[in-house]
């Protein structure tokens, strides 16, 4: 083979490559209306097992991001709410759907957490546009619209899935009986209950209260909606508040385990393989083996298979019957 032979092959193998990723690129963009249509997730927040569970969301698992409508997002109070239309959706193990988003709406990592339940003004005014935007008192809520206009001040909320209506301050047990149990995972000493429990809140706007499934009911949110969550806190330092519309990513959907390690493994940023279960390691490890052995195994069993059929053993009689004949088959 001469050598423009041989780059020829190379560019065309390198088309084809690159002509396969475009092609799964476009079909899971085409799937979930979302790019990009993956993200790798890097913390142990949401796991179920410490030692890795497929069905839940572990570090280094690849997970779709779903294109959603704020107004479309099923919260765990919705979810656990046998009057709601919603009540048994789950996902990733749990009621409710799971959500990614922008910590106030910067641009960092994304998190990606479970939308435990939705604030929604009851009633309110629209705000002025002077300094002081509630002259007559409220909270102010910048993207809540009236009459078309952005800018709110709420003086009261609902919590759609509870029986919170028309509250300046926001208190729910999810004990079971007042809202669906949500279960902490801690003991119980020094007065804190064994299930998640909002009081006396008054969210800073409308939005979702959100929370890390292995994270003990520390809420995204911090102190003021749960008696010792830390919270997480934007770039400036600030709590976050609810998940508002314009930070909301997309809706996490089915999970790829495992993969999303070897760019954990590779990144020269972030967490690296800190939080990833060792099984997990375990299961790519033997998933490349699997991939790399695969060829060796199935060409001898694909060369069996294709020498007894029909076609093969015809092939076989043609070219005995030209070697007798004396003809040479390239001619």
């Amino acid at each position: 083979m001469q050598p423009s032979d041989s780059t020829k092959l190379l560019f065309r193998e390198i088309l084809l490559a690159g002509g396969m990723i475009f092609v799964l690129i476009a079909a899971l963009y085409a799937h979930t209306q979302s790019m990009p249509p993956l993200v790798v997730v890097e913390s142990s927040s949401m796991v179920h097992d410490d030692e890795g569970e497929v069905g839940s969301i572990d570090a280094g698992d690849l997970v779709l991001v779903h294109k959603s409508s704020f107004e479309n997002i099923v919260t765990f109070a919705e979810a656990s709410d046998p009057s709601n239309p919603y009540y048994g959706h789950e996902t990733h193990g749990m009621e409710g759907d799971v959500v990614i988003y922008k910590k106030n709406g910067e641009t960092s990592t994304p998190i990606i957490h479970r939308a435990i339940l939705r604030v929604v003004p009851n009633e309110a005014y629209p705000a002025t546009t002077t300094a002081n935007p509630c002259p007559t008192g409220g909270t102010y809520d910048p993207e809540w619209r009236i009459d078309g206009r952005s800018g709110a001040c709420v003086l009261t909320w609902d919590v759609p899935g509870t029986q919170v209506i028309n509250q300046t301050q926001i208190t729910i047990d999810f004990d079971g009986i007042d809202a669906g149990y949500y279960d902490c995972k801690r003991f119980v000493h020094a007065g804190v209950e064994p299930h998640l429990r909002i009081h006396e809140w008054t969210p800073k706007h409308s939005g979702l209260l959100t929370l890390g499934d292995a994270n003990k009911c520390s809420v995204d949110q911090g102190p003021d909606a749960v008696n010792g969550s830390s919270g997480l806190r934007s770039s400036d330092g600030s709590v976050l508040g609810p998940v508002q519309e314009g930070w909301l990513v997309g809706r996490a959907g089915g999970e790829i385990p495992w993969l999303g390690a070897v760019k954990l493994m590779v990144s020269g940023s972030g967490p690296g393989l800190t939080y990833v279960p060792g099984s997990s390691i375990m299961y790519l490890l033997a998933c490349i083996g699997g991939i790399l052995l695969f060829p060796m195994v199935a060409e001898p069993v694909l060369k069996k298979i294709f020498s007894t059929s029909p076609e093969s053993i015809q092939a076989e009689q043609e070219r005995a019957f030209l070697v007798a004949l004396g003809v040479d088959e390239e001619e």
